[in-house]
Protein backbone atom coordinates (compact mmCIF):
# COMPACT_ATOMS: atom_id res chain seq x y z
CA UNK A 1 0.00 0.00 0.00
CA UNK A 2 2.88 2.19 1.09
CA UNK A 3 4.42 1.71 -2.43
CA UNK A 4 1.20 2.04 -4.23
CA UNK A 5 0.46 5.94 -2.39
CA UNK A 6 4.47 6.73 -3.16
CA UNK A 7 4.05 5.83 -6.65
CA UNK A 8 0.66 7.93 -7.20
CA UNK A 9 2.47 11.01 -5.97
CA UNK A 10 4.82 11.35 -8.94
CA UNK A 11 2.32 10.33 -11.15
CA UNK A 12 -0.42 13.35 -9.90
CA UNK A 13 2.72 16.10 -10.42
CA UNK A 14 3.19 14.86 -13.58
CA UNK A 15 -0.19 15.47 -14.76
CA UNK A 16 -0.35 18.74 -13.24
CA UNK A 17 2.65 19.72 -15.23
CA UNK A 18 1.40 18.87 -18.64
CA UNK A 19 -1.86 20.37 -17.56
CA UNK A 20 -0.18 23.75 -16.77
CA UNK A 21 2.61 23.38 -19.82
CA UNK A 22 -0.90 23.05 -21.79
CA UNK A 23 -2.46 25.60 -20.84
CA UNK A 24 0.47 28.22 -21.01
CA UNK A 25 0.89 27.49 -24.35
CA UNK A 26 -2.73 28.34 -25.04
CA UNK A 27 -3.77 31.19 -26.63
CA UNK A 28 -5.05 33.80 -23.74
CA UNK A 29 -5.71 36.54 -26.14
CA UNK A 30 -8.93 36.11 -28.73
CA UNK A 31 -7.42 36.17 -32.05
CA UNK A 32 -9.29 38.95 -33.52
CA UNK A 33 -8.22 41.31 -30.78
CA UNK A 34 -4.36 40.04 -31.68
CA UNK A 35 -4.86 40.99 -35.66
CA UNK A 36 -6.79 44.37 -34.35
CA UNK A 37 -3.60 45.11 -32.29
CA UNK A 38 -2.03 44.61 -35.13
CA UNK A 39 -3.72 46.84 -37.07
CA UNK A 40 -3.70 49.48 -34.64
CA UNK A 41 0.08 49.36 -33.90
CA UNK A 42 0.96 49.69 -37.94
CA UNK A 43 -1.33 52.40 -38.45
CA UNK A 44 0.57 54.70 -35.23
CA UNK A 45 4.02 53.64 -36.63
CA UNK A 46 4.17 51.92 -39.85
CA UNK A 47 7.79 51.80 -39.58
CA UNK A 48 8.08 49.46 -36.55
CA UNK A 49 7.42 45.12 -37.85
CA UNK A 50 5.27 44.63 -34.95
CA UNK A 51 4.16 41.46 -35.78
CA UNK A 52 7.62 40.22 -36.19
CA UNK A 53 8.87 42.00 -33.03
CA UNK A 54 5.98 40.11 -31.24
CA UNK A 55 4.92 37.31 -32.48
CA UNK A 56 3.88 35.65 -29.22
CA UNK A 57 0.29 36.55 -27.87
CA UNK A 58 0.11 39.96 -26.85
CA UNK A 59 -1.35 39.36 -23.59
CA UNK A 60 1.36 37.05 -23.04
CA UNK A 61 4.46 39.19 -24.21
CA UNK A 62 3.05 42.68 -25.26
CA UNK A 63 5.31 45.92 -25.81
CA UNK A 64 4.95 48.21 -22.86
CA UNK A 65 1.51 49.98 -23.17
CA UNK A 66 -0.42 47.69 -24.29
CA UNK A 67 -2.25 45.75 -20.76
CA UNK A 68 -4.77 42.57 -20.93
CA UNK A 69 -7.18 41.93 -18.20
CA UNK A 70 -9.75 39.39 -17.73
CA UNK A 71 -13.46 39.79 -18.10
CA UNK A 72 -15.86 40.50 -14.90
CA UNK A 73 -18.31 40.12 -17.28
CA UNK A 74 -17.05 36.57 -18.44
CA UNK A 75 -16.36 33.16 -16.46
CA UNK A 76 -13.16 32.14 -18.14
CA UNK A 77 -9.84 32.12 -18.62
CA UNK A 78 -9.82 34.02 -21.76
CA UNK A 79 -7.83 37.63 -21.44
CA UNK A 80 -8.43 40.69 -23.50
CA UNK A 81 -6.55 44.08 -24.31
CA UNK A 82 -7.66 46.78 -21.57
CA UNK A 83 -5.58 49.77 -22.29
CA UNK A 84 -3.96 51.04 -25.11
CA UNK A 85 -1.12 53.65 -24.04
CA UNK A 86 0.57 54.82 -27.26
CA UNK A 87 3.53 57.73 -27.37
CA UNK A 88 6.93 57.68 -25.72
CA UNK A 89 6.71 58.74 -21.91
CA UNK A 90 10.34 57.82 -20.12
CA UNK A 91 12.67 55.17 -20.10
CA UNK A 92 9.73 54.27 -16.97
CA UNK A 93 6.79 54.21 -19.64
CA UNK A 94 8.06 53.50 -22.73
CA UNK A 95 4.63 52.88 -24.22
CA UNK A 96 4.50 52.24 -28.12
CA UNK A 97 6.19 54.90 -30.17
CA UNK A 98 4.34 57.04 -32.66
CA UNK A 99 5.39 57.26 -36.29
CA UNK A 100 5.99 60.83 -38.14
CA UNK A 101 2.65 60.18 -39.24
CA UNK A 102 0.18 58.29 -36.97
CA UNK A 103 -3.72 57.51 -38.20
CA UNK A 104 -6.53 55.72 -36.86
CA UNK A 105 -7.93 52.60 -38.22
CA UNK A 106 -11.63 51.65 -37.60
CA UNK A 107 -10.66 48.60 -35.72
CA UNK A 108 -9.44 51.42 -32.84
CA UNK A 109 -13.14 51.03 -31.74
CA UNK A 110 -13.29 46.91 -32.09
CA UNK A 111 -11.85 46.16 -28.52
CA UNK A 112 -15.01 45.14 -26.31
CA UNK A 113 -13.24 45.06 -22.84
CA UNK A 114 -11.22 48.14 -23.30
CA UNK A 115 -10.93 50.44 -20.41
CA UNK A 116 -8.01 53.07 -21.34
CA UNK A 117 -6.86 54.83 -24.56
CA UNK A 118 -3.64 57.17 -23.99
CA UNK A 119 -2.07 59.27 -26.83
CA UNK A 120 0.90 61.34 -25.83
CA UNK A 121 2.58 63.98 -28.10
CA UNK A 122 1.77 61.65 -31.10
CA UNK A 123 0.01 63.71 -33.80
CA UNK A 124 2.48 66.88 -34.38
CA UNK A 125 2.62 67.36 -38.27
CA UNK A 126 0.12 66.69 -40.75
CA UNK A 127 -3.44 67.64 -39.70
CA UNK A 128 -4.97 64.01 -38.48
CA UNK A 129 -8.54 64.45 -37.81
CA UNK A 130 -10.72 62.52 -35.22
CA UNK A 131 -12.73 60.13 -37.80
CA UNK A 132 -16.60 58.61 -37.14
CA UNK A 133 -15.93 55.62 -35.88
CA UNK A 134 -13.81 56.56 -33.40
CA UNK A 135 -16.61 57.37 -31.50
CA UNK A 136 -18.21 53.99 -31.47
CA UNK A 137 -16.33 52.37 -28.15
CA UNK A 138 -18.10 50.67 -25.99
CA UNK A 139 -19.54 51.57 -22.65
CA UNK A 140 -16.42 49.78 -21.17
CA UNK A 141 -14.00 52.96 -21.52
CA UNK A 142 -13.27 54.80 -18.44
CA UNK A 143 -10.36 56.83 -19.58
CA UNK A 144 -9.76 59.06 -22.86
CA UNK A 145 -6.67 60.55 -22.70
CA UNK A 146 -5.26 63.11 -25.78
CA UNK A 147 -1.78 65.03 -24.39
CA UNK A 148 -0.09 66.86 -26.67
CA UNK A 149 -1.13 66.47 -29.88
CA UNK A 150 -1.31 69.79 -31.76
CA UNK A 151 -1.91 68.26 -34.99
CA UNK A 152 -5.11 65.90 -33.84
CA UNK A 153 -8.29 68.28 -35.23
CA UNK A 154 -12.03 67.52 -35.42
CA UNK A 155 -14.58 67.88 -32.98
CA UNK A 156 -16.24 65.74 -30.07
CA UNK A 157 -19.34 63.69 -31.07
CA UNK A 158 -22.56 63.79 -29.25
CA UNK A 159 -21.88 60.03 -29.18
CA UNK A 160 -19.33 60.39 -26.21
CA UNK A 161 -22.53 60.36 -24.11
CA UNK A 162 -22.80 56.28 -24.32
CA UNK A 163 -19.46 56.19 -22.69
CA UNK A 164 -21.75 55.72 -19.52
CA UNK A 165 -18.11 54.51 -17.52
CA UNK A 166 -16.09 57.07 -18.21
CA UNK A 167 -13.97 58.92 -15.67
CA UNK A 168 -11.42 60.24 -17.38
CA UNK A 169 -11.82 62.92 -20.25
CA UNK A 170 -8.55 64.33 -20.92
CA UNK A 171 -7.72 66.13 -24.10
CA UNK A 172 -4.66 69.04 -23.48
CA UNK A 173 -2.64 70.33 -26.23
CA UNK A 174 -4.58 69.92 -29.61
CA UNK A 175 -6.82 71.34 -32.05
CA UNK A 176 -10.24 70.01 -31.02
CA UNK A 177 -13.11 72.82 -32.24
CA UNK A 178 -16.43 72.77 -32.17
CA UNK A 179 -19.15 72.76 -29.07
CA UNK A 180 -18.84 70.99 -25.72
CA UNK A 181 -21.62 68.43 -26.33
CA UNK A 182 -24.62 68.31 -24.33
CA UNK A 183 -24.50 64.45 -23.83
CA UNK A 184 -21.14 65.28 -21.50
CA UNK A 185 -23.61 65.75 -19.12
CA UNK A 186 -25.09 62.58 -19.13
CA UNK A 187 -21.32 60.84 -18.27
CA UNK A 188 -22.33 60.47 -14.27
CA UNK A 189 -19.52 58.70 -13.72
CA UNK A 190 -17.66 61.13 -14.77
CA UNK A 191 -14.15 62.28 -12.00
CA UNK A 192 -11.93 64.52 -14.45
CA UNK A 193 -13.06 66.50 -17.50
CA UNK A 194 -10.18 68.57 -18.90
CA UNK A 195 -10.30 70.03 -22.29
CA UNK A 196 -7.79 72.91 -22.56
CA UNK A 197 -5.52 74.74 -24.96
CA UNK A 198 -8.03 73.05 -28.03
CA UNK A 199 -10.06 75.05 -30.05
CA UNK A 200 -13.43 74.55 -28.44
CA UNK A 201 -16.31 76.90 -29.18
CA UNK A 202 -19.65 78.25 -28.88
CA UNK A 203 -21.76 78.01 -25.37
CA UNK A 204 -21.49 75.99 -22.61
CA UNK A 205 -24.55 73.10 -22.39
CA UNK A 206 -26.91 74.15 -19.86
CA UNK A 207 -27.06 70.75 -17.66
CA UNK A 208 -24.95 69.81 -15.47
CA UNK A 209 -25.90 68.29 -12.02
CA UNK A 210 -25.67 64.17 -13.49
CA UNK A 211 -22.13 65.03 -12.85
CA UNK A 212 -21.78 64.65 -9.34
CA UNK A 213 -18.78 62.84 -9.08
CA UNK A 214 -17.17 65.43 -11.05
CA UNK A 215 -13.94 66.97 -9.05
CA UNK A 216 -12.12 68.52 -11.76
CA UNK A 217 -13.71 70.97 -14.53
CA UNK A 218 -10.79 72.32 -16.87
CA UNK A 219 -11.66 73.78 -20.23
CA UNK A 220 -9.30 76.77 -20.17
CA UNK A 221 -7.73 78.26 -23.26
CA UNK A 222 -10.39 77.77 -25.64
CA UNK A 223 -12.71 79.99 -27.19
CA UNK A 224 -16.27 79.73 -25.48
CA UNK A 225 -18.19 81.84 -25.27
CA UNK A 226 -21.56 83.01 -23.98
CA UNK A 227 -23.19 83.11 -20.63
CA UNK A 228 -21.83 80.69 -17.53
CA UNK A 229 -24.69 78.41 -16.71
CA UNK A 230 -25.60 78.84 -13.55
CA UNK A 231 -25.99 74.80 -13.20
CA UNK A 232 -22.01 74.32 -12.97
CA UNK A 233 -23.15 75.63 -9.30
CA UNK A 234 -25.00 72.59 -9.07
CA UNK A 235 -22.05 69.95 -9.37
CA UNK A 236 -21.38 69.64 -5.74
CA UNK A 237 -18.27 67.38 -5.40
CA UNK A 238 -16.35 70.00 -7.58
CA UNK A 239 -12.80 70.96 -6.40
CA UNK A 240 -11.12 72.45 -9.46
CA UNK A 241 -12.69 74.92 -11.72
CA UNK A 242 -11.22 76.74 -14.41
CA UNK A 243 -12.65 78.44 -17.20
CA UNK A 244 -9.61 80.86 -17.68
CA UNK A 245 -8.69 82.46 -20.87
CA UNK A 246 -12.30 82.29 -22.83
CA UNK A 247 -14.76 84.35 -24.18
CA UNK A 248 -17.53 83.89 -21.58
CA UNK A 249 -19.87 86.89 -20.54
CA UNK A 250 -22.27 88.49 -18.48
CA UNK A 251 -22.42 88.28 -15.12
CA UNK A 252 -20.61 85.38 -12.44
CA UNK A 253 -24.06 83.79 -11.29
CA UNK A 254 -24.79 83.30 -7.90
CA UNK A 255 -25.81 80.08 -7.40
CA UNK A 256 -21.65 78.90 -8.05
CA UNK A 257 -21.72 79.62 -4.14
CA UNK A 258 -23.11 75.80 -4.25
CA UNK A 259 -19.70 74.51 -4.95
CA UNK A 260 -18.70 74.09 -1.24
CA UNK A 261 -15.89 71.83 -1.89
CA UNK A 262 -13.93 73.98 -4.52
CA UNK A 263 -10.46 75.11 -3.74
CA UNK A 264 -8.93 76.46 -6.89
CA UNK A 265 -11.57 78.84 -9.02
CA UNK A 266 -10.49 80.33 -12.06
CA UNK A 267 -12.10 82.50 -14.20
CA UNK A 268 -9.49 85.04 -15.56
CA UNK A 269 -9.13 87.04 -18.87
CA UNK A 270 -12.84 86.12 -19.86
CA UNK A 271 -15.58 89.12 -20.34
CA UNK A 272 -17.50 88.77 -17.04
CA UNK A 273 -18.57 92.28 -16.31
CA UNK A 274 -19.82 94.83 -13.81
CA UNK A 275 -20.58 92.64 -11.01
CA UNK A 276 -17.98 93.51 -8.76
CA UNK A 277 -15.90 90.71 -6.73
CA UNK A 278 -18.02 88.55 -6.09
CA UNK A 279 -18.95 88.37 -2.11
CA UNK A 280 -19.84 84.94 -2.22
CA UNK A 281 -16.37 83.66 -2.14
CA UNK A 282 -16.59 84.39 1.52
CA UNK A 283 -19.27 81.67 1.65
CA UNK A 284 -16.66 78.88 -0.14
CA UNK A 285 -15.15 77.24 3.12
CA UNK A 286 -12.56 75.60 1.49
CA UNK A 287 -11.31 78.04 -1.35
CA UNK A 288 -7.83 78.42 -1.75
CA UNK A 289 -6.89 79.88 -4.74
CA UNK A 290 -9.23 82.63 -6.95
CA UNK A 291 -8.75 83.91 -9.93
CA UNK A 292 -10.90 86.79 -11.91
CA UNK A 293 -7.64 88.94 -13.41
CA UNK A 294 -8.74 90.54 -16.90
CA UNK A 295 -12.70 91.07 -16.58
CA UNK A 296 -14.07 94.35 -16.45
CA UNK A 297 -15.67 93.69 -12.91
CA UNK A 298 -15.84 97.22 -11.68
CA UNK A 299 -16.39 98.11 -7.75
CA UNK A 300 -14.45 98.53 -4.68
CA UNK A 301 -12.94 95.61 -3.10
CA UNK A 302 -15.45 93.83 -0.69
CA UNK A 303 -14.90 93.79 3.01
CA UNK A 304 -15.03 89.69 2.97
CA UNK A 305 -12.11 88.70 3.80
CA UNK A 306 -12.88 87.41 7.76
CA UNK A 307 -14.09 84.47 6.07
CA UNK A 308 -11.29 84.14 3.75
CA UNK A 309 -8.31 82.68 5.99
CA UNK A 310 -7.23 79.89 4.22
CA UNK A 311 -7.00 81.38 0.72
CA UNK A 312 -2.99 81.17 -0.76
CA UNK A 313 -3.72 83.22 -4.07
CA UNK A 314 -5.93 85.64 -5.34
CA UNK A 315 -5.54 87.12 -8.60
CA UNK A 316 -7.54 90.85 -9.05
CA UNK A 317 -5.49 92.23 -12.04
CA UNK A 318 -7.03 94.50 -14.16
CA UNK A 319 -10.26 94.24 -13.02
CA UNK A 320 -11.48 97.81 -13.23
CA UNK A 321 -11.01 98.40 -8.86
CA UNK A 322 -11.32 101.71 -7.52
CA UNK A 323 -11.18 102.93 -4.12
CA UNK A 324 -8.86 101.47 -1.23
CA UNK A 325 -7.44 98.23 -0.34
CA UNK A 326 -8.66 97.26 2.59
CA UNK A 327 -6.98 96.89 5.73
CA UNK A 328 -8.56 93.41 6.28
CA UNK A 329 -6.71 92.27 3.89
CA UNK A 330 -3.40 92.44 5.39
CA UNK A 331 -4.78 91.23 9.02
CA UNK A 332 -6.99 88.13 8.11
CA UNK A 333 -5.67 86.37 4.58
CA UNK A 334 -2.71 84.77 7.11
CA UNK A 335 -1.58 82.31 4.42
CA UNK A 336 -1.62 84.39 1.25
CA UNK A 337 1.32 83.39 -0.80
CA UNK A 338 0.23 85.49 -4.12
CA UNK A 339 -1.62 88.62 -3.99
CA UNK A 340 -2.59 90.74 -8.02
CA UNK A 341 -4.07 94.05 -7.76
CA UNK A 342 -2.25 95.76 -10.10
CA UNK A 343 -3.87 97.63 -13.42
CA UNK A 344 -6.48 99.13 -11.86
CA UNK A 345 -7.33 101.99 -10.59
CA UNK A 346 -7.16 101.89 -6.26
CA UNK A 347 -6.24 104.91 -4.65
CA UNK A 348 -4.78 105.87 -1.45
CA UNK A 349 -1.71 104.41 0.95
CA UNK A 350 -0.49 100.86 0.81
CA UNK A 351 -1.90 99.65 4.20
CA UNK A 352 0.85 99.06 6.80
CA UNK A 353 -0.89 95.53 7.58
CA UNK A 354 0.17 93.86 4.14
CA UNK A 355 3.59 93.86 5.91
CA UNK A 356 2.39 91.31 8.30
CA UNK A 357 1.40 88.98 5.45
CA UNK A 358 4.13 85.86 6.71
CA UNK A 359 4.39 83.61 3.53
CA UNK A 360 3.22 86.15 0.74
CA UNK A 361 6.35 85.55 -2.14
CA UNK A 362 4.73 87.88 -4.40
CA UNK A 363 2.50 91.06 -4.06
CA UNK A 364 1.30 93.19 -7.10
CA UNK A 365 0.33 96.40 -6.66
CA UNK A 366 1.69 98.12 -10.49
CA UNK A 367 0.12 100.34 -12.33
CA UNK A 368 -2.54 101.97 -10.26
CA UNK A 369 -3.75 105.27 -8.36
CA UNK A 370 -1.61 104.72 -4.78
CA UNK A 371 0.45 107.29 -3.04
CA UNK A 372 2.25 107.55 0.30
CA UNK A 373 5.36 106.24 1.58
CA UNK A 374 6.22 102.18 1.22
CA UNK A 375 7.77 101.29 4.89
CA UNK A 376 7.71 97.31 4.98
CA UNK A 377 10.64 96.57 3.66
CA UNK A 378 12.99 94.92 6.36
CA UNK A 379 14.43 91.52 5.41
CA UNK A 380 13.06 91.99 1.78
CA UNK A 381 15.92 91.04 -0.33
CA UNK A 382 16.66 88.29 1.87
CA UNK A 383 13.37 86.68 1.46
CA UNK A 384 13.28 86.93 -2.16
CA UNK A 385 9.76 88.73 -2.34
CA UNK A 386 8.47 89.94 -5.45
CA UNK A 387 6.84 92.92 -4.99
CA UNK A 388 5.78 95.55 -7.56
CA UNK A 389 4.61 99.12 -6.82
CA UNK A 390 5.79 100.74 -10.39
CA UNK A 391 3.42 102.62 -12.17
CA UNK A 392 2.16 104.46 -9.21
CA UNK A 393 2.92 108.42 -9.34
CA UNK A 394 1.91 108.85 -6.15
CA UNK A 395 4.37 106.16 -4.47
CA UNK A 396 7.94 107.07 -3.07
CA UNK A 397 10.48 105.18 -0.49
CA UNK A 398 12.01 106.57 1.97
CA UNK A 399 15.47 105.39 1.13
CA UNK A 400 17.41 106.27 -2.33
CA UNK A 401 18.88 102.64 -2.15
CA UNK A 402 15.68 101.03 -1.90
CA UNK A 403 14.28 102.61 -5.29
CA UNK A 404 15.38 99.87 -7.31
CA UNK A 405 13.63 96.96 -5.38
CA UNK A 406 10.31 98.35 -5.97
CA UNK A 407 10.43 99.61 -9.19
CA UNK A 408 10.93 103.31 -10.70
CA UNK A 409 10.18 104.62 -7.39
CA UNK A 410 10.85 108.69 -5.98
CA UNK A 411 11.98 109.19 -2.68
CA UNK A 412 10.20 110.77 -0.71
CA UNK A 413 10.83 114.50 0.38
CA UNK A 414 10.32 114.09 4.36
CA UNK A 415 13.09 112.15 5.79
CA UNK A 416 10.20 110.28 8.15
CA UNK A 417 11.57 106.97 9.05
CA UNK A 418 9.19 105.03 11.03
CA UNK A 419 9.93 101.46 12.21
CA UNK A 420 10.12 99.20 9.24
CA UNK A 421 7.98 96.29 8.84
CA UNK A 422 9.65 92.72 9.08
CA UNK A 423 8.29 90.38 6.25
CA UNK A 424 8.34 86.62 7.84
CA UNK A 425 10.03 84.38 6.13
CA UNK A 426 7.42 81.36 5.45
CA UNK A 427 6.39 78.32 3.74
CA UNK A 428 4.07 79.00 1.12
CA UNK A 429 3.18 76.75 -2.07
CA UNK A 430 0.16 77.82 -4.47
CA UNK A 431 -3.01 75.78 -4.71
CA UNK A 432 -2.10 75.92 -8.61
CA UNK A 433 1.61 74.66 -8.10
CA UNK A 434 -0.35 71.42 -5.59
CA UNK A 435 -2.60 71.07 -9.07
CA UNK A 436 0.25 71.04 -11.73
CA UNK A 437 2.92 68.93 -9.33
CA UNK A 438 -0.01 66.63 -8.41
CA UNK A 439 -1.31 66.68 -12.07
CA UNK A 440 1.72 65.72 -13.80
CA UNK A 441 2.60 63.09 -11.32
CA UNK A 442 -0.50 61.63 -11.58
CA UNK A 443 -0.50 61.92 -15.31
CA UNK A 444 3.14 60.40 -15.29
CA UNK A 445 1.92 57.22 -12.88
CA UNK A 446 -1.53 56.73 -15.02
CA UNK A 447 0.26 56.85 -18.70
Amino acid sequence: MASSSSSTIPLLLLLLLSFFAISSSDPLLPPDEQESAYLVLESINSAMDWRSLFPDDLCLSPPHGIVCDYSAEENSTTAHIAELNFGYVSDYSSNPPCGRNPAFTPRISSFPFLRKLLFYKCFNNDPTPLPGYFWNFTSSLEELVFVENPSLVGSIDGRIGNFTNLRRLVISGTGISGNVPASIGELQELEQLVITRSRLSGKLPESWKKLQKLKILDLSYNFLEGNLPPGIGEITNLVKLDLGSNQIGGGIPDRLVGLQKIEFLDLSYNRFFNTGVPVMLAEMPRLREVYLSGNPLGGRIPEIWGKMGGVLGIGLSGVGLVGNIPRSMGVFLEKLCYLGLDNNMLEGEVPLELGQLENVKELNLENNRLSGEIVFYANFTARKMKMKLGGNPGLCVISEKMKGHFGDLRTCRKAARPDAVVLFSGGCLLHASLFHVFGVLILFFQL
